[in-house]
């Protein structure tokens, strides 16, 4: 390529990892799409299970289903990145174990307030972001309580 048609080349946008989805995830981004946050659930002996999974790891199971979870939960544990820089997230950035009130835990990001903020035991509540076209994320927010 010349210098001159590498000039005129865009510029490469960083975007967003999308997550992987199979049949077993694909009630969870269904969920997203609708504004659901949906856990999956053993219908045997209904144990929560998450992250997703072919069978229930407490009875053997195959026959899962769902709940639809509330949205509240609490930090559970976090950490915030500092290096190396990973894109498209900006420094520093966190992430976080979100125990659901409904008993399970899911790894999210807390927004609208600086990481160093983030607190285990912090109330949040989620909010369903759609961080690309397309893509819609299960971020919480602090809450007041």
């Amino acid at each position: 390529m010349t210098a001159a048609a590498q000039e005129d080349a865009p510029v490469a946008q960083h975007r967003r990892p999308w997550p992987a989805t199979n049949e077993d995830t694909q009630f969870f981004w269904d969920g997203l799409a609708v504004g659901e946050l949906r856990i999956q659930q053993c219908n045997e002996c209904k144990v929560l299970i998450h992250p997703p999974r072919p069978h229930c790891a407490q009875c053997g199971s195959f026959d899962r289903g769902y709940l639809v979870s509330r949205g509240a939960g609490t930090v559970y544990s976090y950490v915030v990145f500092h290096h190396p820089l990973v894109a498209p997230f900006s420094e520093p950035y966190s992430v976080a174990v979100v125990e659901l009130a409904e008993g399970s835990r899911l790894v999210s990001q807390i927004i609208g307030i600086p990481p160093s903020d983030v607190r285990v035991g912090m109330s949040v509540a989620l909010e369903l972001v759609e961080v690309e076209p397309g893509l819609i994320l299960p971020l919480f927010r602090p809450t007041e309580s």
